[in-house]
């Protein structure tokens, strides 16, 4: 199952977190917790909600106020949407420069017949003109 999946009513989510369910409700409305809604507007949470609910409990748990924990949560996804932008630019540049690795060189004829080295995925622009005269040569 996939951890963003939206499957668990509010009874089980709280069961699950080890929550009250008006904890839940209370959680939603100060937006520590935004779980989906469905079209009659019941609550469904996912996975990474009852993690990030145990995670509330853990830090109330040590004395952070909600204020506190807000905003530790905020600076957790912060930091998280920029790792996964870094890790998307790197796994980018780890596929260009593997595209541009010399083992993975492609080559053509050119138009006198010598070797030509390309990119791979690029084609040899070749001459479509047609010769119709060419005077002899002396």
């Amino acid at each position: 199952m996939d951890e963003n999946s939206q499957v668990f009513v509010i009874s089980i989510a709280a069961e699950l977190a080890g929550m009250h369910p008006q904890t839940l409700r209370q959680y939603d409305r100060l937006g520590l917790v935004s779980p989906s809604r469905t079209a009659g507007k019941s609550r469904r949470y996912s996975m990474r909600d009852i993690a990030k609910l145990q995670e509330i409990a853990r830090l109330g748990s040590e004395g952070v106020s909600l204020e506190g924990i807000r905003r530790i949560l905020e600076l957790e996804d912060q930091v998280g949407e920029l790792l996964r932008c870094q890790v998307r630019e790197l796994e980018s540049a780890l596929a260009d420069e593997l595209l541009n690795r010399l083992g993975r060189r492609v080559f053509a004829a050119g138009s006198e017949g010598e070797v030509v080295s390309m990119r791979a995925g690029t084609r040899i622009r070749r001459s479509n003109q047609l010769v119709v005269w060419r005077p002899l040569e002396r």
